[in-house]
């Protein structure tokens, strides 16, 4: 990643409301966490510019609200993402069972050109209260399943918040690579038509 200017990297967050999918968000970018909760109404984004490779990337990073009534959004929303962050609350089981919906909606909805390799991040929150119901060993299993890499943390203790962004990072730029025209060695052909007639092309 040497000159020109830094890939812009999509990063989408989506799982269900109240898992804290704004606040792991908010702690990693702004390095802030609020008590209060606040339901996200139908997206929110943040940019961070990170080190990666050598070069810098610039994370854009979208929060989607996790209700049913604003699931029409996410067709525009998830186009072009180059990393899909499934978040869940550790303890709530409901909402690492509504993982396996939030992934299959993505994968309709988002059309990523390469569903099999397409890369999920998996982060379980909330790891700093003591009434867990999801096992990390659950969690990892599930992953390993869906070919997804597992993470957990908590947004509100600033614990290990960082390090599921860094591999969204990476996985991201992996996409990005692997799927920019600029960097598959093709090349287009710009077509204009010549001003004194339109029955020939000048390429």
């Amino acid at each position: 990643m040497s000159g020109g200017k830094s890939p812009v990297l999509k990063i989408i967050l989506i799982g269900s409301s109240g898992v804290g999918k704004s606040s792991f968000m908010n702690r990693y970018v702004n390095h802030r966490f609020s008590r209060a909760y606040r339901a996200t109404v139908g997206t929110d984004f943040l940019s961070k510019e990170v080190n990666l490779d050598g070069g810098t990337v610039i994370l854009q990073i979208w929060d989607t609200a996790g209700t049913e009534r604003f699931q029409s959004l996410g067709t525009p929303l998830y186009r072009g993402a180059h990393c899909c962050m499934l978040v869940f609350d550790v303890t709530s089981k409901d909402s690492f069972s509504a993982l396996e919906g939030w992934r299959t909606e993505f994968l309709i909805q988002g059309e990523p050109e390469d569903p099999a390799e397409f890369p999920f991040i998996v982060l379980g929150n909330k790891t700093d209260l003591g009434n867990r119901e999801v096992s990390a060993k659950l969690a990892k299993q599930w992953c390993e399943e869906k070919r997804a890499e597992y993470f957990e943390g908590s947004a509100k203790e600033d614990r290990d918040v960082e390090k599921p962004f860094v591999r969204a990072a990476q996985r991201g730029l992996q996409q990005y690579k692997k799927h920019t025209l600029e960097n598959t060695g093709h090349f287009q052909i710009t077509c204009k038509q010549p001003r004194e007639t339109r029955n020939t092309c000048e390429c």
